[in-house]
C-alpha cells in the first residue's frame, strides 16, 4: 500500500502552520464532522485562530442553503476553508467559494451561465467518504426545485486536498456501500463516456482494478488497507469524471435523490447494469469516436466476465452483498404515478454523454424493467 498517495493528521497540522492563516471558515456535516474524528484533529491546530463553523443541514447540496453559506462567508472574509464531510458538503464549499450572489442566480444556474468571478479565498477539501473523488472534480451539483444542475468549470476545483483513511473508516456501513458504489459506477461510465480521452480511461481503469478488490471488504471488516484502497479509488474515479463526465446511471440518479430521498450512489445504483446492458445491446447504433465493444471488452475484462450478461449479475450480486436494496417497491418508490417527475428531474447534459442516444420512451423501458 505504500504507493497510495495519502496524508496523515500531521500533514494538515503542517500545512496549517507553515500557511499562518488567520481566518478559517470550516464547512462540515452536522454529525460525520465528529463521527470521523474531524472535529478532535482540527481542534487542535485551529484554536488559535478565528474561526466560523457552519454544519449542512440539506442532505444534498439545495439553492437555498448554498446562497445561505456563500452569505455567511462573504461576511466572515476567511482566508482559507476548509471543507471536511462527503461529496456535498465538498460540492457547496466549491461552489461558495466562487460564486457571487445575484438577483437571478437561481436563472443563471439553470441557464448554465452562472456568475464564476474568482476564487474568495484558498480552499482545502478533506472527504470523510470515499466516493466521489468531489475534492479533485471540476464541477459541483446543486438542486433547484428539486432538479438537478452543475456547475462546471476548472476555478472551482479545490486548492488543495487530504485523503486520511482514518477519517473515512468511521463513516456508517450504508455511507460508506452508497459512496463506494458511486466511485465504482463513475469509473464504468466514464470508460463509455462520449468525452472520455485516453487519460480519463486510465484514471478510470486504475481506479475500478482498485475499488472491485477491495469494496466488499471494506464494507465487511474495514481496516486501514481497505479504506486507503477505496480513498485512493473515489479520487482517481473523480479524476476520470472530472475529464470524461458521467452518463445515463448518473443523468437518471438524481430524481431518486431529490424526490425519494435515496441516496446518490444508491440512486444510480438502481440503474447501472440496465444502461450498461442497453448501451451494450445497441452497440452498433454507438455515436461516439471510439468502438464501443473494445471498450466493453476491457470492461468485462476489469471484471473478470465474459460477456454483458456476466458483467450483469457481477453487479447485481454486488450491490446484494453491499445491501443496495434495488426494489423499488421495497424502497417505497410508486414507480407509475411518478414517472413523469422522474423524467421531469434527469440532467440531459449527463444523457448527452452516453454512448447510445437515448429518448423517453427508452428510458421509461429501463426504469419499468427495473422495478
Amino acid at each position: 500500500m505504500h504507493n497510495f498517495s495519502l496524508s496523515t493528521e500531521q500533514d494538515i497540522a503542517n500545512f496549517l502552520k507553515n500557511k499562518k492563516f488567520k481566518k478559517i471558515f470550516v464547512l462540515c456535516g452536522k454529525k460525520s464532522y465528529v463521527r470521523s474524528g474531524a472535529k478532535r484533529i482540527l481542534n487542535k491546530y485551529i484554536k488559535n485562530k478565528i474561526t466560523q463553523h457552519y454544519y449542512k443541514c440539506s442532505p444534498y447540496p439545495e439553492i437555498s442553503e448554498l446562497k445561505k453559506i456563500i452569505f455567511l462567508l462573504r461576511i466572515f472574509s476567511p482566508d482559507l476553508i476548509i471543507a471536511v464531510g462527503g461529496g456535498s458538503v465538498l460540492d457547496y464549499a466549491k461552489m461558495a467559494n466562487v460564486i457571487e450572489i445575484t438577483e437571478n442566480l437561481d436563472e443563471q444556474i439553470i441557464n448554465y451561465s452562472y456568475p464564476i468571478k474568482n476564487k474568495l479565498t484558498e480552499l482545502i477539501a478533506i472527504p470523510t467518504t470515499a466516493g466521489s473523488g468531489a475534492e479533485v472534480t471540476s464541477n459541483a451539483v446543486i438542486y433547484i426545485d428539486k432538479i438537478k444542475y452543475s456547475l462546471e468549470s476548472e476555478i472551482i476545483k479545490p486548492d488543495y486536498f487530504f485523503l486520511i483513511p482514518k477519517l473515512v473508516i468511521k463513516a456508517t456501513k450504508k455511507i460508506k456501500s452508497s459512496a463506494g458504489f458511486d466511485a465504482i459506477a463513475q469509473a464504468v461510465e466514464s470508460l463509455i463516456s462520449k468525452k472520455s480521452t485516453p487519460q480519463s480511461i486510465n484514471f478510470a481503469k486504475k481506479s475500478l482494478g482498485i475499488s472491485l478488490k477491495y469494496y466488499l471488504d471494506y464494507l465487511k471488516k474495514p481496516n486501514f488497507e481497505n479504506t486507503s484502497a477505496m480513498c485512493l479509488a473515489a479520487n482517481l474515479s473523480g479524476k476520470a469524471i472530472s475529464i470524461s463526465k458521467t452518463t445515463a446511471p448518473h443523468a437518471v440518479s438524481y430524481p431518486f435523490t431529490s424526490l425519494f430521498n435515496i441516496s446518490h450512489g444508491h440512486a444510480v445504483s438502481l440503474t447501472l447494469e440496465k444502461f450498461l446492458k442497453f448501451n451494450f445491446i445497441k452497440s452498433r447504433k454507438a455515436s461516439c469516436n471510439f468502438d464501443l465493444n473494445l471498450r466493453f471488452k476491457s470492461i468485462f475484462d476489469i471484471f473478470g466476465v465474459k460477456n454483458i450478461n456476466e458483467l450483469e449479475f457481477f453487479i447485481i450480486e454486488m450491490k446484494k452483498k453491499a445491501k443496495l436494496e434495488s426494489s423499488f417497491d421495497k424502497l417505497k418508490i410508486k414507480l407509475n404515478p411518478n414517472l413523469d417527475k422522474i423524467l421531469s428531474g434527469i440532467n440531459v447534459p449527463r444523457l448527452k454523454n452516453n454512448p447510445i442516444d437515448l429518448n423517453i420512451k427508452d428510458i421509461k423501458t429501463i426504469l419499468l424493467k427495473s422495478n
